[in-house]
């Protein structure tokens, strides 16, 4: 009988655990999201930590196990430990397949869920899985069919999605390999490093398979330029990706979603490039010992990888500090939405200034190529600021409190962390342990996103049947 029982109960316990799971997945696709990601850091974790995982064949320290984890299912870049030499080939190739799986997460993610769950969720599921970019899409009610993917496309989404991420990672790795093999790199050991670099581009990561990283190309144009347009591809976003290859050049044919992310990348990137030039020419130590041409070119470089590349071939702490508050800036803006990069995202900000545009202007509406942005997602640009932003005054304070270090410095690597950007000032690598792990959730809520986040908190809220009177403080 006591067997009986016991298998009873753990019949029981096994059935409402799985209720449990369903609850979750059906109820809200973002805390689903957040449970996937939660969930494959868990597992790398446990892989990184294996004995056969590091190069000297010792288990790695659990909190280097799982910043490196997270690191890299957040396709962030940053380190705890010399990512070149501590691990093994087991563990590179954990790497390699963790920043894969990572990048292709948050784009193939509401796909997912559309395949699985449609039939369990209605119409704003199903929108929601469609749009693939922002969790809180439906809230305003039902998109503009022309603007995102169909309903009925929904299994093509995810396909498309993995064969770009496929394709476009071989276009990349296939013309890197000529380049490093030109560079010196034996031929047999770039047969590894092109798809390494490769992955490592366009899932804007920025980890290098040699100690030295792409110091070692600083005057070789090809290959930097190569592995900017890899990291350009990545930070744009699929959506985007799937509108230039649906419609060309038929510009009139792209969403307003493509249209403000490749205008305000592309604003950005020349911008944050002059003003690089602008704060850094007569720098000794960065391009004060370049001349122009290079100098330009260097400076684009460096002005793509803060879209969240990670890869530098100047070491950040020898900017000058109105460089690196410049390059924070453009780390908190990040790349596209629905992309490998993190931060804000570019239409946030697109949004947000078009808005501020419009107010000046005295128009009644905020207007873009001819389509009218609702205010509900202004309110969710404006959301996904101040939560950004709290984020990353949160972590600045706890992590200078924990280590005294120089709070431009923890601030930098925080906005680096926060956008899975992964450029350093060396200050990651020599935190203690309560300073990685809190590095560690703000690289976590800097992927999901603080969309995400929020709708999974909103799930829970009921709807409001009524509305209250109004009443108009005073701002500003």
């Amino acid at each position: 009988m006591s067997i009986i029982g016991s298998s009873s109960s753990s019949a029981i316990g096994l059935r409402a655990i799985w209720h449990g799971i369903r609850r979750i997945v059906t109820s809200s696709p973002s805390r689903f999201a957040i449970l996937i990601f939660a969930a494959l850091i868990l597992v790398f974790t446990a892989l990184f930590s294996l004995p056969i995982a590091s190069a000297t064949g010792e288990a790695t320290h659990i909190s280097d196990a799982l910043f490196t984890a997270v690191s890299t299912i957040c396709v962030t870049g940053l380190a705890t430990v010399d990512m070149a030499t501590h691990w093994s080939p087991f563990g590179h190739v954990l790497i390699f397949l963790g920043v894969n799986i990572g990048g292709m997460g948050v784009l193939t993610l509401a796909s997912v869920l559309g395949l699985v769950i449609s039939k369990k969720l209605g119409l704003r599921a199903k929108l929601l899985a469609a749009g693939d970019s922002n969790p809180l899409r439906a809230h305003g009610g039902v998109v503009n069919e022309g603007q995102t993917v169909r309903l009925g496309e929904v299994g093509q989404l995810l396909k498309t999605v993995a064969l770009s991420l496929i394709v476009i990672e071989l276009v990349v790795a296939g013309l890197l390999y000529p380049g490093l093999v030109m560079a010196g790199i034996p031929p047999l050991a770039a047969l590894w490093e092109a798809p390494y670099y490769a992955a490592m581009a366009f899932t804007n990561t920025g980890f290098a398979p040699n100690a030295t990283g792409v110091v070692e190309f600083i005057d070789d144009y090809f290959v930097l330029a190569v592995l900017m347009i890899g990291v350009f591809l990545g930070s744009i976003g699929f959506p985007v990706i799937y509108t230039l290859a649906k419609h060309h050049w038929h510009v009139k044919r792209w969403s307003l979603h493509s249209k403000l992310t490749l205008i305000t990348t592309s604003l950005l990137l020349v911008a944050g490039a002059a003003v690089l030039i602008v704060l850094e020419y007569n720098n000794p130590r960065s391009f004060g010992s370049m001349d122009a041409g290079d100098t330009v070119f260097q400076s684009f470089f460096l002005s793509t990888m803060t879209r969240s590349g990670g890869f530098s071939v100047i070491e950040i702490d020898d900017l000058n500090g109105s460089s690196t508050l410049a390059i924070s800036m453009l780390m908190f803006v990040g790349g596209g939405s629905a992309s490998t990069a993190g931060g804000i995202k570019v239409t946030t900000l697109a949004v947000l200034a078009i808005a501020v545009w419009s107010e000046a202007r005295g128009r009644q509406s905020v207007q873009a190529f001819g389509r009218r942005i609702p205010s509900d997602v202004q309110r969710v640009a404006l959301s996904v600021v101040a939560w950004g932003a709290t984020i990353v005054a949160l972590s600045t304070i706890i992590i200078t409190q924990i280590t005294k270090a120089e709070v431009e410095h923890v601030l930098f690597d925080v906005i680096s962390a926060f956008g899975t950007v992964g450029l350093t000032t060396g200050l990651t690598e020599s935190l203690p342990d309560p300073a990685v792990y809190v590095m560690a959730v703000t690289i976590f809520m800097g992927r999901v996103g603080t969309v995400t986040l929020a709708a999974a908190i909103a799930a829970t809220t009921r709807t409001q049947l009524y509305s209250l009177p109004v009443e108009r403080p005073i701002v500003g």
